[in-house]
């Protein structure tokens, strides 16, 4: 072989060679990115997956999940630390002092085992319900209450670390919100997720924006709603005004749930349409959010779930707003009048024969005061004529029929007033 081959023969590796360096970078790549993804996880559960609010609570039966969402009407992060009067401000939420520690937002979403259509029910927050160890009252108020007491009960007992007091008053308030939406709807409980008024802002934001759907212009000064008809993307400002607007709705409340079944819809669709779980930038950024807004029960397995979610977009998820047998007065206030056993059939032809009804967690009580139940609240006036809500089950996600002449086509989400 000539001088000049035998370099040329040098320059050029062979393909046996480099096929091999390919397939070894393959391989370490591969390693990397599950390792990645396995760290990501791992610091995922650890940073959100912290409360024992269902410790020995029952499960549903036969793999099927049940998950309570919950939505705070609070301005105070985690440590009950007033939000940044920048993000109030952003929020158009007011002041960190209003809003309290009320359930404003509560979905129960049930997920079959059997990849079947999933469920999402809305509990109007001012179902006039029993709530245990306080009588009736607004289902809303459940969180707050059972925080309040449990805060004075420590306080009583000379604890006066004020993030003690926020952390184990959070603590009895999920438990008793769970405990009344239990035996309100009459199914398990099986995993939770609270999120804040910052968590719709910065969830939006993580997303890039979350698609929702008008039916025709909004402008409301209350919320901040500002928006056109038809189909749009929404910032995270704009999402929690979209939540939160009920001035200038025909139905008010009833109206605003269809707003959050609306949000939880697009953000969905978004999650795995953006690509999110692939690229590896928008995880960390959501995963940074969940860290600041979200709150779940410490034993939910949330890559699995995720998995699972994959099924819950693009009109595979039917939304339903439970009925209200009409309106009434109870101590001043506004309620919804509920027929309890109503309730619970409704909820049993949804969701079927696999769940069961369950009683209390083990040691749910600890989230009430000490002091023996008060007596039930007055008996709310007669209620007004009923509403001329829908009550039954709202297919708003369907794709597989054509929107009818004059109606807005929201592309896999629903659209709402």
């Amino acid at each position: 072989m000539s001088a000049q081959r035998r370099k040329t023969s040098r320059r050029r590796p062979s393909r046996r060679r480099i096929g091999r360096t390919l397939l070894i970078t393959g391989c370490v790549l591969t390693a990397v990115a599950g390792g990645t993804a396995w760290y990501v996880y791992r610091d995922l559960v650890s940073s959100i997956g912290s409360s024992k609010a269902l410790e020995g609570a029952e499960k549903s039966a036969h793999g099927d999940v049940n998950v309570l969402l919950m939505g705070l009407d609070s301005r105070r992060d985690q440590n009950g630390d007033p939000l940044p009067d920048e993000v109030l401000d952003k929020l158009h939420a007011g002041s960190s002092d209003i809003g309290g520690y009320n359930a404003n937002t509560m979905i129960l979403l049930h997920v079959p085992a059997d990849g079947s259509r999933a469920k999402a029910f809305s509990i109007p927050r001012d179902d006039f319900v029993a709530i245990p160890g306080h009588g009736k009252d607004k289902i809303k108020k459940a969180y707050g209450l059972a925080k309040a007491a449990k805060e004075d009960q420590l306080s009583a007992q000379g604890v006066k670390d004020r993030r003690q007091l926020e952390q184990e008053g959070r603590e009895a308030g999920r438990r008793a919100q769970i405990d009344t939406v239990r035996n309100f709807l009459g199914v398990p409980v099986d995993h939770f997720a609270e999120l804040n008024l910052a968590g719709f802002y910065h969830l939006a934001d993580a997303l890039g924006g979350v698609p929702v759907c008008l039916n025709k212009p909004v402008k409301d000064r209350w919320s901040g709603a500002d928006f056109p008809a038809g189909r749009q993307q929404l910032d995270g400002r704009q999402s929690l005004a979209f939540v939160r607007q009920r001035h200038g709705l025909e139905m008010g409340d009833l109206d605003r749930t269809k707003r959050q079944q609306a949000f939880l819809a697009g953000a969905t669709q978004k999650l795995n349409s953006a690509g999110t779980f692939t690229d590896p930038v928008k995880l960390v950024k959501l995963i940074d959010t969940a860290k600041k807004d979200v709150v779940t029960d410490s034993g939910w397995d949330l890559l699995s779930f995720v998995r699972q979610a994959k099924n819950l977009s693009g009109g595979k998820v039917q939304f339903t707003t439970l009925p209200i047998e009409g309106f009434g007065r109870n101590h001043g206030e506004d309620i919804n009048v509920v027929d309890d056993m109503k309730i619970k059939r409704l909820i049993a032809e949804q969701i079927g024969p696999q769940t069961t009804a369950t009683p209390s967690a083990p040691g749910a009580s600890s989230s009430s005061p000490s002091s023996p139940p008060s007596p039930p609240s007055s008996s709310p006036s007669p209620p007004a004529s009923p509403p001329t809500q829908d009550s039954g089950p709202q297919d708003s996600g369907r794709q597989d029929s054509r929107p009818q002449k004059g109606s807005i086509d929201g592309g896999g989400i629903p659209c709402v007033d």
